[in-house]
């Protein structure tokens, strides 16, 4: 379990920062600068990670048997700016608790 968690919440943080790549680097580079290739690179590794992440959520949920609410919330902070961040905080004191 605590393997499981460590690794989510990598791939949360990962996914959460090429998700900031993306929207705030390769999409103005894109439309503001007509370079897409940015785009298709980031946009590649971000949805590698995305997929990862939902995997792993999907894992620490049925590992720690946390409800469906819980995987819901980590899909939902997946689509915002900033969402995988600001939930880490709760992950992470989820994670000691399981932990003892």
């Amino acid at each position: 379990m605590k393997n499981a968690f460590n690794l989510f919440r990598k791939i949360a943080f990962l996914e959460g920062l090429s998700f900031l790549v993306l929207l705030f680097v390769a999409m103005p580079l894109k439309y503001m600068a007509n370079i897409p290739q940015p785009v298709k690179i980031l946009g590649s590794i971000h949805g590698f990670l995305f997929v990862a992440f939902l995997l792993l959520a999907v894992l620490v949920m049925i590992l720690a048997k946390f409800k469906i609410f819980w995987l819901v919330k980590a899909i939902v902070a997946s689509f915002l700016p900033f969402g995988t961040f600001y939930m880490d905080k709760f992950w992470k004191q989820e994670q000691i608790e399981f932990e003892k």
